[in-house]
């Protein structure tokens, strides 16, 4: 995996992820080769109907529309992590807008929470085009992605449309500061170790899994306080790392997954909180 923090205009695209998609027959009627233009290695093989954008086309759509349909302001210091897997087939722009912020406080801590915009693209046909909103804190660095209902999804084709896009990231700012709110009603709600520890042997079906779940809900609870707002930390701390810290480490497949991997550990907690245990917890 590689991981980089990029200080330069947002629509600048690391040299790695910057070339032209060549495709290339293979000895197999209804397949083809993906190759990289620049260093002519090879990246995939793909069903011979499969097309693409290139991922700098692609990238400079999103920080293009970024740039158009936010305010100066808005995406001003604007941060921008770059991720990668498959032997750059997979790419993941992860942006942080640090002026767009929201504090959630305990009666023990308080943290400061920024938007967060997340934009994935394949030409390896791993993944479809996606983008999605989030948050970032930045007391702990641990990432949060909203629900399914904020993710733009399309295709991976070459003809691949932002309107989508663009029409949820003209309310994105209402919608980050909508939750923040909810979250904020987490921090409010205090909860009963016993009824954390029930709720997450259901989610999980594995007594393993929930006994570090529970442990690192027990170290988030020690800064924040035994609430929901806790809980959730928890569960991005998961998806944030993966390694002693949080005793949820990643398998070495030996191959390029480890970006990929996080990723979808992302897409879990989002899951998670749209559960129907998380939702009884929150009204118990």
């Amino acid at each position: 995996m590689d991981e980089r923090r990029i200080d330069m205009p947002l629509d600048m695209i690391p040299e790695n992820l910057d070339f032209d998609v060549i495709f290339e027959p293979t000895k197999v009627d209804d397949k083809k080769y993906v190759i990289d233009g620049n260093t002519g290695k090879y990246i995939a093989v793909v069903g011979k109907d499969f097309n693409c954008a290139s991922h700098g086309d692609f990238f400079r759509d999103v920080s293009d529309a970024v740039t158009n349909h936010l305010t100066d302001a808005e995406y001003e210091g604007a941060v921008v992590k770059w991720k990668d897997a498959h032997h750059n087939g997979w790419a993941m722009m992860d942006m942080t807008l640090p002026n767009v912020t929201a504090k959630i406080s305990t009666e023990k801590h308080e943290t400061e929470i920024a938007q967060r915009i997340i934009a994935l693209h394949g030409v390896d046909g791993t993944c479809s085009n996606t983008v999605l909103f989030g948050a970032i804190d930045f007391f702990c660095t641990n990432g949060q992605i909203r629900g399914e209902h904020d993710k733009v999804r399309r295709k991976n084709t070459s003809g691949f449309s932002l309107d989508r896009f663009i029409t949820q990231l003209e309310r994105s700012k209402q919608d980050f500061y909508s939750q923040s709110a909810t979250l904020q009603s987490w921090a409010n709600k205090r909860l009963l170790i016993q009824d954390v520890k029930s709720m997450l042997e259901s989610l999980f079906k594995s007594d393993v899994k929930a006994d570090k779940m529970i442990t690192l809900y027990n170290q988030e609870a020690s800064v924040r306080g035994q609430n929901a707002w806790a809980l959730y930390s928890a569960f991005t701390n998961y998806a944030s790392y993966a390694d002693e810290r949080n005793g949820f480490k990643l398998r070495n497949t030996g191959y390029d997954t480890r970006a990929v991997s996080m990723f979808h550990r992302e897409q879990e907690v989002s899951k998670w909180i749209d559960s129907k245990q998380f939702k009884e917890l929150l009204v118990a």
